[in-house]
Formats: structure tokens, C-alpha cells, sequence
């Protein structure tokens, strides 16, 4: 996948990360792939997704993944239900042939239950890569690096500066980049001294939900900043980008829409397409 996405933008300078056009490429393929497990498989991919708390960031997470679904030919069932019945729906979706991949939407109603609950999902459908035993590459840390290899961003040889080690981006980030022998700096978003390290990074990944947390002084010139963060402020959601940021004219950069986002969901989709082929192994 990786060496495929290497060659659709080679041919463009690169200053805009523009995960959109990526995402067009890779849902026309994920497209006919579901087509062919429905033709001639019999195979309707189907994911289930479960939410427990009401908020307006995680409504148009589902409502995203319900639209990308339908537009790809997979159905998407959504179920808001209180905490104390997330398992015993979940060990239901897990028995149900029909579905093919399980999320557990986060946060949920005590995040100290976190790991307990989303380790109830049975790893060959837990497609967004949170249990101890998950099988499937996580879906946002996926997004990135599919989108670094879309653009031909050369990771050897360069600093790379991971900001946040939070369970869904950071730490698997971390673990991806790390196994690829790579320079990887992980710093946490309360480190009094993150300029010193972005300062001196030829690559800064950040994703740690706090808005602005990232200013235009703390990146060096002609630096790559992909901005993976998302937080709710004033109702809207931001990265964790300041404004300056986008000023500059040196950068490659993800924009304020349309980076990292878009192939979060397209990843997501390629783990429900692979929970399904599993099926007929």
C-alpha cells in the first residue's frame, strides 16, 4: 500500500499534506474491493460501531464513517447504549457473523475502563487496533504514514519528533516508527522544554488534542509539521496548530482540513475490508 501511494503525488511540489486527494485515490480502489467480496464472495462487510457518551465531535466521527461507508458499499450500524451494556453487546457483535469489525467509540462514560472494555473485542474484528491481541495496524498512525509515503516524505536520515504518547496515534505512532530504525524523539504535550526539541526536528508529528500547543517559533525552517491532534474549542474542531503556523511559506504541512483526517477513515474501511477477506480464508 505503502509503495503504491509513493507514486501519486511525485510529480507535485510538495508544501500542502493534502490527505484529501490521497483518501479519492484509495476509496475508488476500496470500492471495487468491496464490490468483488459482494459479487463474488457473498461477503457484505458490515461495522458496528458503539458509543456511550453524547458529544458533538464524536457525532460527526460516526456520521463520517456511516457517509464513507455507504459510499464504499459497507454497512455501518451504530448503537448508543450506557456503559455497564457495552459488553454484553459487544460479546453479541462479536458472535454475529455479519459483522466484521467492532469499535468501541472513545471517550467513553469512565475512561479508567478503557483497556478492560475495548479488550472485549474480538482482536479479528477489532479494527481499530486497541486490544492487547489487535491483528490490524491502527487506524490514524496508519493515515500518517500512508500519507508521509503519498507525498515521498523521505524519513531516513531525519529527525523526527513524535509530540504525544496517547493510546489511539502517539504510542502506536511510536512503536511503528521505532521498528523502522528511525530517529524518533517522543515527547509528552507537558514538557517545559518541547521548543528545544521541535526546534532541532526535521519532522514533527503532533497529536496530542491540546489546540495550539504548536507555534510558528517552535518549527525550523523547512520543517514537515503533520498535525494529526483534534480538539472541540468554541464548537469547532482544531488541531494543534496555532494560527501562525499556517503563515509560513516553508513548511510542508498538513492544512486545517483535510490532512490527516480523511485517511483516518480510509484506514479505518481497509481493516474492515481485511476483517471481511479473512472470512473466506
Amino acid at each position: 500500500m505503502l509503495l503504491q501511494l509513493a507514486h501519486l503525488c511525485y510529480n507535485k511540489p510538495v508544501k500542502i499534506l493534502n490527505g484529501s486527494e490521497l483518501a479519492g485515490y484509495i476509496k475508488e480502489r476500496q470500492t471495487h474491493e468491496v464490490r468483488g467480496l459482494r459479487q463474488a464472495h457473498k461477503i457484505f462487510p458490515k461495522l458496528a460501531i458503539i458509543q456511550c457518551i453524547d458529544d458533538p465531535v464524536i457525532e460527526t466521527y460516526i456520521r463520517l464513517k456511516k457517509t464513507y461507508g455507504s459510499d464504499i458499499l459497507i454497512d455501518v450500524d451504530s448503537y448508543r447504549v450506557s456503559q455497564s451494556e457495552v459488553p454484553g453487546l459487544i460479546d453479541k457483535l462479536n458472535s454475529d457473523n455479519t459483522v466484521h469489525g467492532i469499535i468501541v467509540q472513545l471517550p467513553i462514560e469512565d475512561p479508567s475502563k478503557t483497556d478492560e472494555i475495548v479488550d472485549l473485542v474480538d482482536p479479528s474484528k477489532d479494527v481499530d487496533a486497541l486490544g492487547l491481541k489487535a491483528v490490524f495496524e491502527p487506524a490514524t498512525p496508519m493515515a500518517i504514514m500512508w500519507l508521509l509515503a503519498g507525498y515521498n516524505i523521505d524519513l531516513k536520515g531525519r529527525k523526527i519528533l513524535l509530540v504525544g504518547r496517547g493510546k489511539l496515534v502517539g504510542a502506536p505512532l511510536e512503536k511503528i516508527l521505532k521498528s523502522a530504525e528511525l530517529d524518533v524523539e517522543v515527547v509528552d504535550r507537558k514538557a517545559t522544554d518541547l521548543s528545544l526539541h521541535s526546534l532541532e526536528s526535521d519532522i514533527i508529528i503532533t497529536a496530542t488534542g491540546s489546540p495550539a500547543i504548536i507555534t510558528s517559533s517552535m518549527i525550523k525552517q523547512g520543517a514537515v509539521v503533520v498535525d494529526a491532534g483534534v480538539a472541540s474549542e468554541s464548537g469547532k474542531t482544531v488541531g494543534d496548530l496555532a494560527e501562525d503556523v499556517y503563515a509560513r511559506d516553508d513548511l510542508t504541512i498538513t492544512p486545517k482540513k483535510g490532512g490527516v483526517g480523511p485517511l483516518t477513515v480510509c484506514a479505518l474501511f481497509e481493516n474492515v475490508i481485511r476483517a471481511a477477506r479473512m472470512q473466506i480464508q
